[in-house]
């Protein structure tokens, strides 16, 4: 069995006058992140885990910021386009597990839309999406309410054909 384990991390700073989206699911809060797309940290996260995972380069890579179509994309289409690249590379996913790191705003409400949004996006069952929220204990940026970070792990498996 061709197993495979990708690690993906992302920090993105808050901004006044964007929208905060995060695994898919908008956040009511007055900032949201800074980026070329939504800025989605845990989908980007999880992006660079499959990419890695499936032996690919990175995010950046695949999806520029130096592309116009790229623009304030949604981040659910950066990973429909990287599924058909570990697809078209005979993978699927086994499972997810992911680390959101905010001070602001408190996540632990959002997490199960959070867990539900990114499975359904992944094609993956809830129980093989996991999504947990931690704070920095007021220590670096992310402490002091400046940026949101996400760390995610993955593991494909090599479809049979």
């Amino acid at each position: 069995m061709d197993l495979r384990v990708g690690f993906g991390w992302d920090f993105h700073r808050l901004v006044e006058g964007r929208k905060l989206v995060i695994g898919g699911v908008e956040i009511p809060f007055a900032k949201g992140l800074l980026g070329h797309s939504d800025a989605d940290v845990l989908l980007h996260a999880v992006g660079d885990a499959l990419l890695g995972a499936a032996g690919e380069k990175d995010i950046g890579h695949h999806f520029p910021d130096t592309d116009p179509r790229n623009k304030d994309i949604s981040s659910k289409k950066i990973i429909e386009g990287i599924l058909g690249i570990i697809a078209g590379k005979g993978y699927r996913i086994i499972n997810v597990d992911s680390t959101i790191v905010a001070e602001k705003p408190k996540l632990s409400g959002f997490i199960p839309a959070i867990k539900e949004e990114t499975a359904v996006l992944l094609g993956i069952s809830p129980d093989a999406m996991g999504v947990k929220a931690k704070t920095a204990e007021g220590t670096w940026e992310i402490g002091e309410g400046k940026g949101i970070s996400a760390y995610a792990v993955v593991l494909l498996v090599k479809s049979k054909e």
